[in-house]
């Protein structure tokens, strides 16, 4: 986790915000006009993304770690912490590692343990990948984009979105992560979450389903739910809705 996105000067309390596999922190860049006014963000890449190197095995602990140190590395004491995807595991295995640090949780398109057809989904990713690039890069917005996004596109959406997706992409680093979507676990760790936790679910999500990230609701003490009209990759289908319902559910507090 070499990389991480450049916020202005420190404005208030932080906000940690932690992406998921095959992203980086550049997700997080058509909301940070909502936030970045008023809190302190810290965006970092996890490892595996950016210009991370490190051909190690990775593990949630390993990557909370990293987060944590960011946020360290920031001055921030006390935060909030947004995760999305892979990011929502790494999140609530922060905020079971560090319960002191972690004000206010939201995750988005969690969930507890990997199950069968999710292994074999992210099988099917690592053969892709390790056959034809483009074509895992062109699958990613069908798996990630829901009716409405499709709903507004055309004939040549698919090409678009791949020439955005293709520069900087890098194969081993992707495949590092997905492996590891592939052991997580968090059962044993979501009963050590005290922090008041949004379970931010997306109704179109065809990766992580809805009672997949339902589980997090049961199993975390306290934890709230709330919906998306969007697919597994609603920050970018739809930052200004993902951005809105965090943003609610942060200010609670305030």
């Amino acid at each position: 986790m070499n990389d991480a996105l450049p916020t202005p000067p420190p404005a208030g309390p932080g906000l940690l915000l932690v992406h998921g596999t095959a992203g980086d922190s550049a997700i997080w860049e058509p909301m940070l006009p909502q936030w970045s006014d008023t809190r302190t963000v810290v965006a970092p890449d996890l490892a595996g993304a950016g210009s991370d190197e490190d051909p190690g095995e990775l593990s949630v602990a390993g990557i909370a770690a990293q987060a944590l140190a960011a946020a360290d590395a920031a001055g921030l004491t006390e935060f909030d912490v947004v995760g999305h995807s892979l990011g929502a595991v790494v999140a609530a295995e922060l905020a079971a590692a560090a319960p002191g640090r972690v004000r206010r949780l939201v995750l988005h398109a969690g969930w507890v343990r990997t199950d069968a057809r999710q292994f074999a989904e992210f099988d099917h990713w690592i053969r892709l990948l390790r056959t034809e690039v483009d074509l895992f890069l062109g699958y990613l917005p069908l798996m990630a984009f829901g009716p409405r996004f499709w709903a507004a596109a055309n004939e040549s959406t698919t090409k678009e979105l791949l020439e955005l997706l293709r520069p900087g992409f890098r194969v081993a680093p992707t495949i590092r992560q997905i492996e590891l979507d592939q052991r997580v676990d968090l059962t044993d760790r979501l009963a050590e979450i005290s922090a008041p936790t949004l379970v931010l679910t997306s109704r179109h999500d065809r990766l992580i389903d809805c009672a997949s990230q339902r589980a997090l609701v049961s199993g975390i003490t306290g934890a709230t739910q709330a919906g998306l009209d969007a697919g597994h990759g609603a920050p970018a289908e739809d930052p200004a809705e993902f951005a809105a319902a965090v943003t609610a559910f942060l200010e609670e507090a305030r």
